[in-house]
């Protein structure tokens, strides 16, 4: 049987997602025998002219990790959908816009200014900021555009699947590998994963009590046994789809959200904002922005993965500073 040709690549992302695909350990013999890695660019010598020169759909599965925020990723995205017959949003910053997604929050002049003029650590006299084309004696020199605003994969290009997680667990890449296997792939537009919330797999005690404040996970050691709302201590559980096998919840550590919105909640910050508000104690005016303090970053904190792809989806665009 001839195998698969199975591409990876990597955006806007940490790549963790990259790791994550070698997470399936042993398992990795399947997809040796099934699957050739055609294009690879962190762990193969490909170039992005060989990908070019694939004829259309010459890619079987490309798996493409990371949120659009230059123009070399916005190419790339849409290259690798042309020379594949099945893309898939790999990993949250793929789905959803994840950590890079936040920079959405402010603008690009803002960021450029920060990175590269503001921070403590920064020694550049000249005030030099970074530019697409900067000639030198050779020639030109030219780095890709910086977005002012990050988006995910699927505002890109269309994809076949998606497969959210920081990083996603080996289960979901299993399934994605035995479906291919088996001939068996589930409808277009799926997302691999649980199809309820974090919270109706969750086994913690949860009571539903009515709390005064919140506290940072590092200002508290938690009951392993009881609910983390009912504690305090924010959890996105409410909001996130299951899937994850409630790995942070089994090390004692509240859920962040990676999975993305759970099925039929269109805005995953908007829904925690919803469940936390639920369970306030505060009815004294006076006290609501001291409970509201007790948040750290409620914007970044419910939105930490999925910005890009809410109803707020980034900052009010204006025009730019120069």
């Amino acid at each position: 049987m001839e195998k698969y040709k199975l591409a990876f690549y990597w955006a806007s992302s940490c790549g963790g997602c990259e790791v994550a695909v070698l997470d399936i350990h042993e398992n990795i013999l399947k997809v040796i025998d099934i699957a050739d890695i055609v294009f690879w660019p962190v762990a193969i010598d490909t170039k992005y002219k060989d990908v070019e020169a694939m004829k259309d759909n010459y890619i079987d599965v490309c798996f493409f990790n990371g949120a659009i925020r230059l123009s070399e990723q916005e190419h790339l995205a849409h290259l690798l959908r042309q020379k594949s017959k099945i893309m898939v949003a790999f990993g949250s910053c793929a789905c959803y816009g994840s950590i890079p997604g936040l920079a959405n929050f402010f603008y690009r002049h803002e960021i450029m200014n920060r990175a590269y003029l503001e921070t403590p650590s920064t020694v550049n006299p000249q005030n030099i900021l970074p530019q697409e084309v900067t000639k030198v004696k050779e020639g030109e020199i030219t780095i890709p555009e910086f977005y002012d605003t990050v988006h995910t994969l699927g505002q890109t290009v269309e994809v076949d699947y998606f497969v959210p997680g920081c990083p996603p667990v080996p289960d979901q890449v299993m399934t994605l590998v035995e479906a291919l296997d088996k001939k068996k792939l589930p409808p277009k537009g799926s997302v691999i994963a649980g199809d309820k919330t974090l919270c109706d797999t969750c086994e913690r005690l949860r009571e539903e009590k009515i709390v005064p404040e919140f506290k940072r996970i590092v200002e508290v050691i938690p009951d392993n046994e009881k609910c983390f709302l009912d504690q305090g201590i924010i959890c996105c559980g409410p909001a996130t789809r299951s899937g994850c096998g409630n790995r942070c919840i089994n090390a004692n550590q509240p859920c962040r959200g990676c999975f993305g919105p759970a099925p039929e909640i269109h805005d995953q910050g908007a829904k925690l904002l919803s469940a936390i508000a639920s369970i306030s104690a505060i009815n004294e005016e006076e006290r609501v922005e001291e409970f509201v303090n007790s948040i750290p970053d409620p914007a970044g904190y419910f939105y930490r993965f999925t910005l890009p792809y809410s109803m707020l989806k980034r900052k009010l665009i204006r025009e730019e500073k120069k």
